[in-house]
């Protein structure tokens, strides 16, 4: 259901295990509605990510941006989720944060998962918010 709480894992999450399995699966194609290891989509790849610890997310990327706590773009940690407006003036793509000003996602410009900066030109510009799913 929309907007409802993210049942959380049995133990706290390992932001630093997710992000290596976020990491792991660069170079995997973009498929559209794809969210599997075979190809994913911005929002596939997110909901499996967090999936293989024990959270599920929402599918759509309007979805994942209700869920869980707002958080201030200057206290960003690995794990978090940055919403972005690519398609629409909403949050329309989403990727999951890696530290260091970087994030993991998987762009269908590019057509493979990979890494990008939020502070480059065109991120920035498209940012639209973070959410943070602990």
């Amino acid at each position: 259901m929309p907007g409802s709480p993210t049942p959380r894992p049995t133990k706290a999450l390992d932001t630093y295990a997710l992000v290596g399995t976020a990491l792991q699966l660069r170079g995997t194609p973009y498929v559209d509605g794809g969210a599997s290891p075979r190809g994913f989509d911005c929002s596939g790849f997110t909901q499996y990510v967090f999936a293989q610890y024990g959270v599920r997310l929402p599918r759509s990327v309007e979805d994942q941006y209700r869920t869980g706590s707002r958080i201030d773009p200057k206290s960003l940690s690995d794990g978090d989720l940055l919403f972005f407006a690519t398609t629409s003036n909403g949050a329309s793509h989403v990727g999951i944060v890696i530290g260091s000003d970087q994030f993991v996602h998987a762009p269908s410009s590019t057509g493979v998962v990979r890494v990008e900066r939020l502070s480059s030109d065109y991120w920035a510009r498209r940012f639209v918010g973070a959410r943070r799913i602990r």
